[in-house]
C-alpha cells in the first residue's frame, strides 16, 4: 500500500501530496428527458490508489464519467482538481488536465488503423515519429500482456481487441487521472492479472484511477477505495481503511446491501468472486434432435482475424451448447456465419436439417434463428430511434406493424408496450431514443426483440458483457428457462468461463478459428475448457 503522505511528482513536474484529492467532484446533478442520472453526487478521488465505483446499470455512474471526462455538463456542481475549480467543457479539456477515460464502448476510428488512432490521441496529428510511437505501444503492450497488430484497422478487430488497444492509448497518453469503465470485461484472465500489476505500478507512482466494474470481485482484488451508487445518488463509500481491514466475505456483503438495498439478500449469492464458481448446470436428459448443425464451417479471415476452419458443431433441441475461447479466435466470425452477416468459404450448415447457406438473414430469421450480437450499440440497436422502433426492427414491412407500406404505429406501441413490461426494460416511453438507455436496458430490449416471435435457435454473443450482477442474474436466468421450459436452443458463446459453467449443457473451445474440443458440463469441465483455451488437444 502507497505511503499516502508521500509527495509525487505531478504534471507540470511539481510534488503534491497525495493525502489532499486529485480531483473532488461536489453536488454535481444531471438530468435528461425523463431520467435523472445523478443526483447531488459528491466524492474525492485520490493519488495512490484505486477508486472502484459500483452500481447497477443505470445507477449514473457512466454519466458521473462522462462528465469528469469533458463529454456532457453538469446541470449543477462543481469539479476540482488539486484544490482549484475547474471547467471541464470538452474531451481536450479534461485530458489537458490529465484526467484520461477508457470507455466501455470503443472510441476508436474504425478505418484507422492502430498506430493511427494512438498518434491522433496524442492530439498532434499523424506528424508523430512513428519509429518512436511503435516502440511506446510495443512497450505498454507488453506490460499488459497484449498481442496488437500496430498496422491493422481498428474496426476489423474483436471487440475485446478494442478495448486493449484503449487502455494502452489511456495508459500511453501519461494520465494522471486514470478512468476505467469495465476494463477487464472482454480481457484474458492473463491479461487482467497483468492490468493489475500495472494497476500497481501507476498507484506507486501516484496516479489517482477509478475503476468502474459490475463485478464485485474486482472491486474486491484491486479497490482501495469503493464507492456505490444507487438511482443516480451516492449511498456509500467505503474508506481504504474498512476495505483493507475487513474480512472480504463481510465487505461483499456491505457492498451488496449497499448496491441493491432490501433486494440484497437474495442476491447475495449471485454475486461474483474470483475462484468460485456461481453455479453449475444440472445434468440433464436432451433431445438427440439436431435443431442446427454446422458441417466443415469455414470463413475466410479478414485482416486482423482468424477466421474459422473446418469447425463441425451439432446444437440439440432445447440444448445450451457454449463457446469459449480467448476472445479474437473466431467467435464473432462464427457467430455472423451462422446469422447470415458473412458468407461461409466451405461447408455447409443445416437448420432442422435443411440447408441455410445460401439463405439471407430475414430467412433465417423467418425459419427461428436469432442472433444476439455483442455490439449492442454499433450494430444491435439504432441509437436515433425509438425504443418502439428498435423492438421491432426486424420486422419492417410485416404485418400487424406495416400494412400495404403503411407503418401501424398503434400497433407497434402496443407490442413495444408489452415487452417493455415483460423483459423489465427501464424506459420514461416506448417513444424514448433508444441511444439514452443504460446499457443493461439496451441489452434487455435486445433479447426481448430476439426472443420473441417464435425462435427456435438462439445465437446469443456475450449476453451479459458489461451488464450488473442483477441483470446478468436477470438475463441468464431468461436464457434457462427458454431452454428448459420452451426447448429453446442456444448457442452460447461468452469469455467468462463462470457463465458457461452456469448455463451450459456441453461447452465447445474455439483456438486460433478451430474446433479444439467438446466437453460435457460435469465436475472438473474448467479444467479441461481452459486448458483447450490456450491450445491443448482434446482428450
Amino acid at each position: 500500500m502507497v505511503e499516502m503522505t508521500r509527495p509525487v511528482a505531478g504534471r507540470s513536474g511539481a510534488t503534491r501530496d497525495l493525502s489532499a484529492p486529485v480531483v473532488e467532484i461536489r453536488g454535481i446533478c444531471k438530468a435528461f428527458p425523463g431520467v435523472v442520472a445523478n443526483d447531488d453526487v459528491s466524492l474525492a478521488v485520490f493519488g495512490g490508489e484505486v477508486h472502484c465505483l459500483l452500481g447497477e446499470n443505470g445507477a449514473g455512474k457512466s454519466t458521473l464519467m462522462n462528465i469528469l471526462s469533458g463529454m456532457y455538463q453538469p446541470d449543477a456542481g462543481s469539479i476540482m482538481v488539486d484544490g482549484q475549480e475547474v471547467r471541464i467543457g470538452s474531451p481536450r479539456d479534461a485530458l489537458d488536465l490529465g484526467i484520461g477515460t477508457v470507455y466501455q464502448h470503443t472510441t476508436l476510428i474504425p478505418v484507422f488503423t492502430v498506430l493511427e488512432n494512438l498518434l491522433l490521441g496524442q492530439g498532434r496529428g499523424l506528424s508523430m515519429d512513428q519509429k518512436g510511437a511503435l516502440a511506446g505501444l510495443k512497450k505498454v503492450a507488453a506490460d499488459l500482456g497484449v498481442d496488437v497488430d500496430p498496422h491493422v484497422q481498428a474496426g476489423r478487430l474483436a471487440l475485446g481487441q478494442q478495448q486493449q488497444v484503449e487502455i494502452i492509448k489511456a495508459l500511453w497518453g501519461g494520465s494522471r487521472v486514470l478512468i476505467l469503465d469495465e476494463p477487464t470485461s472482454m480481457l484474458t484472465p492473463q491479461g487482467i492479472v497483468e492490468l493489475e500489476r500495472v494497476l500497481l505500478q501507476l498507484k506507486e507512482r501516484g496516479l489517482a484511477i477509478i475503476f468502474i466494474t459490475h463485478k464485485l470481485h474486482e472491486a474486491l482484488d484491486v479497490g482501495d477505495r469503493v464507492t456505490v451508487l444507487r438511482q443516480g445518488r451516492v449511498v456509500g463509500t467505503l474508506e481504504p481503511d474498512t476495505v483493507h481491514a475487513t474480512p472480504r466475505p463481510e465487505l461483499q456483503e456491505r457492498i451488496v446491501g449497499m448496491m441493491f438495498g432490501e433486494e440484497a439478500a437474495a442476491l447475495a449469492g449471485v454475486a461474483e468472486v474470483r475462484g468460485q464458481v456461481t453455479g453449475r448446470r444440472a445434468r440433464r436428459e436432451i433431445s438427440p434432435e439436431a435443431v442446427l448443425e454446422l458441417r466443415g464451417v469455414s470463413v475466410e479471415p479478414q485482416r486482423g482475424e482468424v477466421g474459422i476452419h473446418d469447425v463441425s458443431l451439432i446444437v440439440r433441441r432445447g440444448e445450451i451448447l457454449g463457446v469459449a475461447g480467448v476472445d479474437g479466435n473466431g467467435q464473432r466470425e462464427l457467430a455472423e456465419a451462422i446469422a447470415g452477416q458473412r458468407a461461409i468459404h466451405r461447408g455447409d450448415i443445416l437448420l432442422g436439417g435443411t440447408s441455410i447457406r445460401h439463405a439471407s438473414i430475414s430467412a433465417r430469421q423467418r425459419q427461428g434463428l436469432r442472433y444476439v450480437t455483442d455490439d449492442r450499440l454499433g450494430e444491435g440497436t439504432v441509437s436515433s430511434l425509438s425504443v418502439a422502433v428498435n423492438l421491432v426492427l426486424k420486422r419492417i414491412g410485416d404485418g400487424p406493424f406495416w400494412r400495404r407500406g403503411l407503418v401501424r404505429e398503434d400497433a407497434i406501441n402496443e407490442c413495444a408496450l408489452g415487452l417493455v413490461e415483460g423483459f423489465d426494460i427501464k424506459t420514461p416511453s416506448v417513444q424514448t431514443r433508444c441511444g439514452t438507455l443504460s446499457g443493461g436496458n439496451i441489452q434487455k430490449l435486445l433479447l426481448a426483440r430476439e426472443l420473441s416471435f417464435e425462435p427456435k435457435i438462439v445465437v446469443y454473443n456475450k449476453p451479459t458483457h458489461g451488464l450488473d450482477v442483477k441483470t446478468t442474474h436477470v438475463v441468464r436466468d431468461r436464457i434457462r428457462e427458454l431452454a428448459e421450459k420452451e426447448y429453446v436452443s442456444a448457442l452460447l458463446i461468452s469469455t467468462d468461463l463462470e457463465e458457461l459453467l452456469d448455463l451450459c449443457d456441453r461447452i465447445a473451445v474455439l483456438f486460433r478459428g478451430r474446433l479444439t474440443g467438446v466437453v460435457e458440463n460435469r465436475v472438473g469441465a474448467e479444467w479441461e475448457v481452459g486448458r483447450l483455451m490456450v491450445g491443448g488437444e482434446s482428450r
